[in-house]
């Protein structure tokens, strides 16, 4: 994730809208919600938001409030614009970025090059399930799990979900997953916290006093879940899967680096659309089968 501000409006808004939020609160209303807080734009998506509220006028004053404290756009709408997907998100969950739109174009990219129409992906850290649900929607076939330790962000993505054939999990990285995976996981994906202690106070205070902290911050160095991540995969991936994660551009060679010394082939690092380092990828050249060799039978998916 990048930590500044999505730049996508959510989706469904247009011109159509606009009008029937103006015909709806009234374009004065509108335009002096557009005065006050500085953006036209926001103003409009607020006032289209406003007009499906039973009190259009109150609701669209109250989002203007709420946006001049600070608040984060995408919250007060209630929902945003990801990939071919509107996604809740409030503060139980980060607000989804372009960069991610992008993680998630290589990781579909891995995953069709496995060849396995009904590959088994896991998505560690999903947030407001944005990664898993897009890969469900788009690859419809995939076997899709989505952990997280936060029981309020999975409340989140399991509401995200159209496929309803989503395994969510709570828990800590890999000790929310059954242990009849280990070793027949095609791709694991991953936008972890990669924010250092040291850095947080230097966030948009968009980002900082807003979105999970949780979410944001790995500890120490920043680095702490992405190695976590980039470590335990080697005993899911099945020989040849693949590894997407997400990074900050000052951590990416060096997690590539850690990512060729731990074994895996093919690290590449790739960048945002910023033309920043953004996403590591990877393959296992070798990984572990699972040490419950009846139970892989026992998970039925459908």
């Amino acid at each position: 994730m990048s930590r500044a501000r999505g730049l996508a409006p959510a989706a469904g808004g247009g011109g159509a809208g606009w009008i029937g939020a103006a015909e709806e609160i009234g374009a004065a209303q509108v335009r002096e919600a557009a005065r006050r807080i500085g953006n036209p734009r926001e103003a409009r998506w607020m006032a289209e938001a406003a007009s499906r509220a039973p009190d259009p006028a109150r609701t669209l004053a109250a989002m203007v409030e709420r946006r001049l404290n600070g608040e984060p756009l995408q919250y007060i709408l209630g929902s945003w614009g990801f990939r071919r997907l509107e996604l809740a998100v409030d503060r139980r969950v980060l607000i989804p970025r372009p960069e991610t739109e992008q993680l998630v174009d290589a990781a579909l990219e891995m995953l069709d090059r496995t060849g396995r129409p009904e590959a088994t992906v896991v998505d560690l850290g999903t947030g407001s399930g944005a990664i898993a649900v897009s890969i469900a929607s788009e690859r419809p076939r995939t076997r899709v799990w989505a952990t997280d330790l936060s029981d309020h962000a999975l409340e989140v993505a399991r509401s995200n979900d159209p496929t309803g054939t989503i395994r969510f999990l709570a828990g800590d990285w890999w000790e929310a997953l059954p242990e009849a995976l280990r070793g027949d996981v095609d791709l694991v994906v991953s936008n972890p916290p990669y924010v250092a202690a040291s850095e947080a106070e230097a966030l948009d205070p968009e980002v900082r006093d807003w979105e999970p902290a949780m979410a944001l911050i790995a500890g120490d160095t920043g680095t702490e879940a992405i190695e976590t991540v980039v470590g335990g995969a080697r005993s899911w991936l099945r020989p040849g899967g693949g590894l997407v994660v997400e990074t900050a551009p000052h951590q990416a060679p060096g997690m590539a680096a850690l990512a060729s010394r731990l074994g895996y082939v093919d690290v590449e690092v790739r960048t945002d659309l910023a033309g920043r380092d953004r996403m590591l990828l990877a393959r296992s050249a070798a990984a572990c089968r699972p040490r419950l060799q009846g139970a892989t039978a026992r998970l039925s998916w459908r």
